[in-house]
């Protein structure tokens, strides 16, 4: 099967922070995430270095998109290392070494308010 140039950039070993934002960034468009923030947490975290925080509709629409960005990962060769939430709904994270990614509803997203916190 012929990947597509894009998908085969993914799957490079040397796959920089940029090019998985970018991914990451496309594939939670594709699944109707809304209010995409990207946070550069590099001098402040020792685990991550971006920080991807964006919202969903409804519980389900939020681990729709974190299942979705998962199984998009998986098929470009990105293999999740870890996923937790999706068992509740109201906030999924899916850790992709890198890049961390944050689904909430609104309700979530207001009350914890990552982007203050991190920035």
């Amino acid at each position: 099967m012929l990947l597509s140039p894009i998908i085969a950039n993914y799957r490079d070993p040397t796959l920089q922070s940029s090019e998985l934002i970018t991914f990451v960034t496309e594939k939670i468009e594709d699944m109707k995430g809304r209010d995409i923030v990207t946070l550069d947490v590099s001098k402040k975290s020792g685990f991550t270095d971006y920080m991807l925080v964006c919202s969903g509709n409804s519980k389900r629409h939020v681990i729709s998109i974190a299942q979705s960005l998962v199984i998009e990962s998986r098929a470009a060769g990105i293999e999740a290392l870890g996923v937790e939430g999706n068992d509740i709904g109201e906030w999924s994270l899916v850790d992709l070494g890198d890049v961390i990614v944050h689904v909430m509803t609104d309700e979530i997203r207001d009350r914890y308010q990552l982007e203050q916190l991190w920035e």
